[in-house]
């Protein structure tokens, strides 16, 4: 990021000299990673694929490991399936029916079952008989021990778009939803609704943004890609107000029962892609105390996305969460370019940085990177490009230039 940054933004470079002196040729200090509280068996959220086994078992449930080694749901699953007249799908003939399960978990002890099921050319009455099977396996017959408190099958054909997300899901048995508890507060989670993985982590993560934001009863959040709104909600109760935008609607339909069930009334969610709502509703909140959080998929944000942020100068500090650094580079180096006719006011710098291990066991992380605004010299960054700049004290606490940096400096 340092190389990018001074290759576009020359006004930079003699805060980045200094910085590279200072943090071992880095333009920020890097804070190292913080682990998660639990190395195995982390995640609240596994996808199993239906197949043939190794030694060629009929109609086998994944990878059984961890915690859903051995029994319970995974195992009950399987003896159904089996038991059943359908076979495996397979993606080379495209022939066959059951496809894959996805279980969900919380803390409180709920579990979500989602069955992905091809029905080929099944007639309704066939498929309303394994609906109705199914629920009976999970709710008085052999699967009842398994703990199943939600159960949804997804009818699954040739599908137009890549994403599971997309398909209709149909609620078979037991609760709508799913609870969980993070930080003290209470979260509803919808079966395609994100939420991380690893809970006991994604406390980690929200407690650094928490004191890197550096909040008060007069700050205004800005929550982009907020999910099931659990970052701003975690800071609600501390700040005047928090505005989260989110483009899955059944996503932000948690995210509003969400609040309600945590009793805040200073919370409100937009429902449309950050590009469309971001550019409107920056400009009209207010200038004092407004940070913005943003936490977007792999690919990062829209470059309109970025723009709009650039555009709105009362906008002085930015805490971007990113799953795949590399993917966010270029958002990482719009924010922080030399402003010219396409890129309108005053650049970002990177203040610093660290990373949380969400996912044990794997080469991934989170990482986090706090970015205030630079304060020119003389005041009139959006129009000049003077040759010193300096940084603002008060905020301590796709126009993408290409970028071959490696995942190692972009985590710097």
């Amino acid at each position: 990021l340092d190389r990018e940054i001074g290759n576009t933004n020359r006004a930079l470079l003699p805060w980045l000299f200094l910085q590279k002196q200072k943090y071992n040729k880095l333009c920020c200090p890097v804070e190292g990673v913080k682990a998660s509280p639990l190395q195995t068996e982390y995640r609240n959220k596994c996808e199993f694929l239906i197949g043939i086994g190794v030694n060629q078992e009929d109609k086998t449930v994944g990878c059984r490991l961890g915690k859903y080694k051995g029994g319970t749901l995974v195992k009950a699953f399987q003896d159904y399936i089996r038991s059943t007249p359908y076979s495996v799908y397979s993606p080379e003939t495209y022939e066959g029916h059951w496809k894959q399960l996805t279980v969900r978990t919380s803390r409180s002890g709920h579990i979500m079952a989602i069955v992905y099921f091809n029905p080929q050319k099944l007639s309704k009455e066939e498929l309303a008989d394994l609906k109705a099977s199914l629920a009976e396996h999970f709710t008085e017959g052999a699967g009842r021990s398994s703990g199943v408190t939600s159960l949804y099958f997804v009818e699954e054909g040739q599908r137009k778009s890549p994403s599971l997300e997309d398909l209709p899901l149909e609620h078979v048995a037991g609760d709508k939803y799913i609870y969980e508890e993070l930080l003290g507060l209470k979260f509803r989670i919808s079966p395609h609704a994100f939420f991380q993985v690893n809970t006991q982590a994604a406390e980690v993560l929200y407690t650094a943004i928490r004191e890197w934001a550096q909040l008060s009863h007069e700050s205004t959040v800005l929550d982009i890609c907020c999910g099931t709104g659990t970052i701003g909600i975690s800071l609600a109760k501390e700040v005047k107000k928090v505005i989260g935008i989110e483009l899955c609607q059944e996503a932000v339909q948690d995210a509003k029962v969400n609040a309600q069930i945590n009793e805040l009334n200073n919370v409100e969610f937009h429902c449309g892609k950050a590009e469309d709502v971001v550019p409107s509703l920056i400009n009209i909140l207010a200038p004092q105390n407004l940070i913005t959080i943003v936490d977007p998929p792999r690919a990062g944000l829209h470059s309109k996305v970025i723009l709009a942020i650039r555009r709105a100068e009362h906008l002085k500090k930015l805490i971007y969460v990113s799953c795949n650094p590399r993917a966010a580079m270029n958002n990482f180096v719009d924010l922080c370019r030399a402003p010219s006719n396409r890129v309108k006011g005053a650049a970002f710098r990177p203040v610093k940085a660290m990373a949380v291990d969400l996912f044990p066991q794997t080469r991934h992380c989170e990482l986090l990177i706090f970015f205030e605004r630079v304060d020119y010299a003389n005041g009139s960054s959006a129009e000049a490009a003077p040759d010193v700049a300096r940084v603002t004290t008060a905020g301590h606490g796709d126009g993408a230039a290409p970028s071959t940096i490696d995942g190692s400096e972009a985590a710097a």
